[in-house]
C-alpha cells in the first residue's frame, strides 16, 4: 500500500468516527453554514463540535502550514481529504473570508508576527473577515479607490467609505484598501491594512438587494485610529497584495454554486418535481436537453478547475490570471443552474412567501445569482483579461 492509499484509509476512519451525523446531511438553509466569528451562533451542538474536530487536526484549512493552524497537508493529500468528505455527505466544517481570500495573501506577503497572529485565529473559526475593496467610486476601476490614511506618527488616521462589503455588519475584522500617497500614480500610493471592526469610527449600513435580502453593506470610516503593525507587505505596495488576493476571490466565486436545494444538480431537482419517463429520463424534452447541457458542462468545468490547481500546486504558484477563466465561466454556469431551477418549479417558483418555498428560496436565489458576473470583477473584465493576459491579444 503507498503512502496516498494509507492515508486515504487513515482519513476515511478518522471521518467516520468523527463527523457527526447531523454533518452528513445537505445544507438547508443559511443558518446551517458556519462563518465562525466572535458573535456567531451555532445552530446546534453538532455543527460546533464538527468545527472543533476539524480545527483541532487542522482540516479547516488542510493544505496551511501546522504552525499557523494548517494541516500540512501535501496537495494530494488535500484532493484526498476532500473526496472522502464527499464520500459521506461532509459539509465544510468552516466558511470563511479569511480562508479563503486573506489567508492566502498573509502567507505571501505577511510578516512572522502577522501570520502568527490572525492566521490561527482564522483556522479555529475565532475571527470573521470581511473586506474592503470597493467603494462608491472604484468598482470595477479598484484603483481609482479614494480611502484614505493619513500618516500619524504610530498610527495612521482612515477616513472614507467601502460598498458592496460582504457581511461587513457580521465582520470582526476587516482587510481593507486604502490611499496613503495621493501624488503618485493611482496603482501606486496603495497600502493593504487590517483593522477591528468595533474600533470607534467605523460603522456599517446593510444594503437591501432585489432578492430582498443581501450579504452586502456600505462600510463607513470616520478618523479610525489603526496602528502602524497592521500594515501588511510595503508602504505604498499594496495593489501587489490586491491583484494577489483578487485571484483568490475570483477562484473562490467561480467555484460556487454546486449546493443547490440542498446539494442537489438541476437535473436531479427536475426528475424528482417534474418527474420521468418509462427510461427514467425527464418528461420534458426541451429541458431535459437544456439540463444534460450544462451538467456536462459543468463537469467540463470541474474538470479545468481541477487541472488548474493541479497545475498550479506543480509549479508552487497560484491559479494567477487563470482565474479570470474560473470567475467568468463558473458564475455563468451558476446563472444557467439557477434558470433551470426556474424553468422546473414553473409558475409556483414565483412564490415569494410561506413554509412551502421556504420563504421563496427558489426566486430569492435565482435574483442573487444576477450579482454573481458583477461582485469580484464583472464578466467584461474578466473576458478583457482573459485577452490580453491569456491569449495575448492586442488591443482593439
Amino acid at each position: 500500500m503507498d503512502a496516498l492509499e494509507a492515508f486515504r484509509r487513515e482519513t476515511r476512519a478518522w471521518l467516520d468516527a468523527n463527523c457527526p451525523a447531523e454533518m452528513r446531511t445537505p445544507v438547508s438553509g443559511d443558518d446551517d453554514i458556519c462563518w465562525g466569528g466572535r458573535n456567531f451562533v451555532f445552530k446546534s451542538e453538532a455543527q460546533k463540535v464538527w468545527l472543533a474536530r476539524m480545527a483541532e487536526r487542522g482540516w479547516t484549512v488542510p493544505g496551511w502550514p501546522k504552525a499557523y493552524g494548517g494541516g500540512g497537508l501535501s496537495h494530494e493529500e488535500v484532493k484526498v481529504l476532500k473526496e472522502e468528505m464527499r464520500a459521506i455527505g461532509a459539509r465544510s466544517p468552516l466558511e470563511s473570508f479569511g480562508i479563503w481570500m486573506l489567508g492566502p495573501a498573509l502567507l505571501a506577503f505577511g510578516s512572522e508576527e502577522q501570520k502568527q497572529e490572525h492566521l490561527p485565529r482564522i483556522a479555529r473559526g475565532e475571527i470573521r473577515w470581511c473586506q474592503g475593496y470597493s467603494e462608491p467610486n472604484a468598482g470595477s476601476d479598484l484603483a481609482s479607490l479614494q480611502t484614505r490614511a493619513e500618516d500619524a506618527g504610530d498610527h495612521f488616521v482612515v477616513t472614507g467609505s467601502k460598498i458592496w462589503t460582504s457581511y461587513a455588519d457580521k465582520a470582526d475584522m476587516i482587510f481593507c484598501l486604502v490611499r496613503t500617497d495621493f501624488s503618485a500614480p493611482k496603482h501606486l500610493g496603495i497600502s493593504f491594512l487590517l483593522f477591528d471592526m468595533t474600533w470607534p469610527g467605523v460603522s456599517t449600513k446593510p444594503i437591501l438587494l432585489i432578492s430582498g435580502k443581501s450579504p452586502f453593506c456600505e462600510t463607513f470610516f470616520d478618523g479610525v485610529k489603526v496602528p502602524k503593525a497592521n500594515l501588511v507587505g510595503t508602504l505604498n505596495r499594496g495593489w501587489d497584495i490586491a491583484k494577489y488576493l483578487l485571484t483568490h476571490e475570483r477562484e473562490m466565486i467561480g467555484g460556487g454554486g454546486g449546493g443547490l436545494l440542498g446539494g442537489r444538480s438541476p437535473g436531479q431537482v427536475a426528475a424528482q418535481e417534474i418527474g420521468t419517463d418509462g427510461e427514467g429520463k425527464l418528461a420534458d424534452a426541451f429541458l431535459r436537453a437544456d439540463v444534460a447541457r450544462a451538467e456536462v458542462d459543468a463537469l467540463a468545468f470541474a474538470a479545468t478547475m481541477a487541472r488548474y490547481k493541479d497545475e498550479a500546486a506543480s509549479g508552487g504558484k497560484g491559479v494567477g490570471d487563470r482565474s479570470a477563466v474560473l470567475k467568468y465561466y463558473g458564475t455563468e454556469l451558476n446563472k444557467r443552474r439557477h434558470e433551470l431551477l426556474m424553468r422546473t418549479a414553473g409558475h409556483e417558483g414565483l412564490e415569494w412567501e410561506g413554509a412551502r418555498s421556504n420563504d421563496g428560496e427558489r426566486p430569492r436565489g435565482w435574483l442573487r445569482t444576477k450579482a454573481n458576473s458583477i461582485e469580484g470583477g464583472t464578466s467584461e473584465v474578466m473576458l478583457d483579461i482573459v485577452a490580453k493576459r491569456l491569449l495575448q491579444l492586442p488591443n482593439a
